[in-house]
């Protein structure tokens, strides 16, 4: 915990280290797992089992409503974890900010070389050491960026954003991403492109939706590969993707998942494309430790 307010931690963040041959040789490269929840944790046993007997290699930062105060036992992966959060309100340039704070948290801890922005809803697809090695082994960040002339996309674009963004660089992804420090740094230390977009992308525009896909795409599409890895049903219109419940936990469900893609990785055809999904109710936590615990032990052997 700290008192800084998110202008001096953004700037204290910019100024770490970038990369990794600049932390010491002695510490070992960790991934930062950064839970952006509105309270409770309900998928915490299932992570639990996740990042058993792998400390040392990850980092936990988890921000939630500035009014919770359900803390987790003390025996738990999450606990003092928190940092110090603001109000996130759907839809509002507020959940850019909570992911950059959790952005800029995780950066201060040099070890930490690889960050990824999960939910409460978020599930892990294999055990921690295949994930681990994924993305380590990886030359660049995860972060999907596509250009759609939609209402949803380029229909959300705001004419006054110009001449610094133009509607022809404007693009839209995934707010769920993955990257690694130096487009961390990057992103953390921007106060040219996201005052623009904070400022001039409101509701129906969603900020956390357009703001790091068009600044990677305008400044930085070397260190991505247009991609998320984590996995997400939009096959039902509207504003939120499909919730899983208990009756939806099958091993050939998580399997096609967890396998039921083709994607590019360092060069190679794969289809291992995801690592991680979403959404999850409650209720699908017994189910899920039942058939995914063993799918993830049996991907680390």
């Amino acid at each position: 915990m700290h008192s800084m307010t998110d202008q001096e931690l953004f700037l204290k963040a910019s100024s770490m280290v970038s990369g990794t041959q600049d932390f010491t040789q002695q510490a070992v490269p960790k991934v930062a797992f950064m839970f952006l929840a509105r309270g409770p944790l309900p998928l915490a046993p299932l992570w639990e089992k996740f990042f058993k007997d792998h400390d040392g290699f990850y980092s936990i930062y988890l921000h939630q409503h500035p009014c919770y105060s359900e803390t987790m036992p003390e025996d738990s992966v999450f606990y003092g974890r928190n940092i110090p959060s603001e109000l996130v309100v759907w839809g509002a340039p507020s959940l850019m900010d909570a992911g950059k704070r959790l952005l800029a948290n995780a950066l201060m801890d040099l070890s930490n070389q690889r960050f990824v922005l999960l939910s409460e809803s978020c599930i892990p697809l294999f055990g921690f050491r295949t994930i681990y090695d994924y993305l380590m082994n990886s030359s660049t960040s995860f972060s999907d960026s596509f250009d759609d002339p939609g209402y949803d996309a380029r229909g959300r674009y705001c004419p006054k954003m110009r001449p610094i963004i133009d509607i022809t660089d404007w693009r839209k992804g995934s707010q769920w991403f993955e990257v690694h420090r130096e487009l961390a740094i990057h992103i953390v230390s921007d106060t040219k492109y996201y005052p623009i977009v904070q400022h001039y992308c409101t509701s129906p525009c969603f900020a956390e939706e357009h703001y790091i896909p068009t600044f990677v795409h305008m400044m930085y599409p070397q260190l991505s590969s247009n991609s998320s890895i984590t996995w997400v049903d939009w096959s039902r219109r509207g504003p939120h993707p499909r919730t899983f419940g208990s009756n939806d936990i099958t091993e050939a469900f998580l399997n096609h998942m967890r396998f039921g893609s083709t994607c590019v990785y360092e060069g190679n055809i794969t289809n291992m494309c995801f690592l991680f999904a979403r959404k999850f109710h409650p209720s699908a936590l017994k189910p899920l430790l039942l058939l995914l615990s063993p799918l993830m032990l049996g991907a680390d052997t």
